[in-house]
């Protein structure tokens, strides 16, 4: 299948019809929950039916994701790193060493993206990306707030399980960052997937707010909704819309995805199927990465013929420092 050919067979499995759906702010006034929940329902089918395809590069499409959120995440706590900076702040430092406020953020969706999502909700690894994403908890509220999301993911439906989500952010005194971190876990956990998809925290909408609720209940999450209608109203089209992106860059991805695929078998360079596993797996690999059985020199001239192919981008834009990905 051609590039062209690829990506009109991905987007085909969203019909117009569906994107024309999709509410913006100003249309949602006019339209009810279940109208919505329905509209969201059907982009999370299209989303499922590209999940469930299992491609060999769903990392790199994953990780691509999880930096667009992470880069959402740091604009709405106030800093100024995009995601060219992001990716540097974590792929250029070794590690163990520490990648900066915003590069935690990064970590924390990364930490969503790679790890099975039937474990995410543990109290280990709630703590951790509690820790990324710079929020405060005892032990004892961490172990509270998993066992509230396991009984959420138990006992509600897909739109209280969405909104369920947020509130136990909420009721926890966290910011919605990690509501829209949680929603994405359950969401993966409840259709079945192997690993979660970052999805709402590309939202910016719903991830302000760096300080406790004024009020408890759902409606007081939303900037400006005044009920829990509302507020799931506001969920729901976040979440449909954060489909259809996620979609589109599949489609998108696919193109790289299928050019390095084409060429790989006729690389000849040591340890090239290592990169190219790699290059599917990740975002991007830093040009100075160590990999088993291959010099530096080999891998910068490895990266210049799959820039020359076509079959990777150079991201960063330097002369230096250089990295590549889909």
């Amino acid at each position: 299948m051609t590039g062209e050919a690829s990506v009109a067979a991905s987007k085909a499995a969203v019909p117009a019809w569906l994107r024309r759906a999709v509410p913006d702010a100003q249309s949602l006034a006019g339209k009810n929950v279940e109208e919505v929940a329905l509209i969201a329902g059907a982009t999370i089918g299209a989303l499922d039916a590209v999940v469930r395809r299992q491609e060999r590069w769903a990392g790199a499409w994953r990780q691509r994701l999880a930096l667009s959120a992470a880069a959402a995440t740091a604009k709405q706590a106030g800093r100024i790193e995009d995601e060219a900076a992001l990716r540097d702040a974590v792929l250029l430092t070794r590690p163990g060493d520490n990648v900066g406020p915003a590069g935690l953020f990064l970590l924390a969706w990364r930490r969503l993206a790679s790890r099975p999502a039937d474990d995410l909700l543990t109290e280990k690894n709630v703590a951790a990306v509690r820790e990324d994403l710079g929020l405060t908890l005892n032990d004892e509220a961490v172990s509270d707030l998993a066992d509230d999301l396991r009984r959420l993911a138990a006992n509600t439906g897909t739109v209280e399980t969405l909104v369920g989500a947020f509130a136990a952010a909420e009721r926890y005194g966290f910011r919605r960052v990690l509501g829209a971190w949680l929603a994405d876990v359950l969401l993966a956990q409840r259709l079945g997937w192997t690993h979660a998809i970052p999805l709402l925290g590309a939202e910016a909408t719903l991830v302000v707010g760096t300080g406790r609720a004024r009020r408890p209940g759902t409606a007081a999450l939303a900037a400006g909704a005044e009920t829990e209608a509302d507020w799931a109203k506001s969920l729901l089209a976040a979440q449909a819309r954060a489909a259809l992106r996620a979609v589109d860059l599949f489609a998108e991805l696919e193109r790289g995805a299928d050019r390095l695929l084409a060429v790989a078998p006729k690389l000849r360079a040591k340890a090239a199927d290592v990169v190219v596993e790699r290059l599917l797996s990740d975002d991007a690999i830093v040009a100075s990465e160590q990999i088993a059985g291959m010099s530096d020199r080999g891998l910068r001239r490895l990266f210049d013929r799959l820039v020359e192919l076509g079959a990777v981008r150079e991201l960063s834009g330097r002369a230096t420092f250089r990295i590549y990905g889909l």
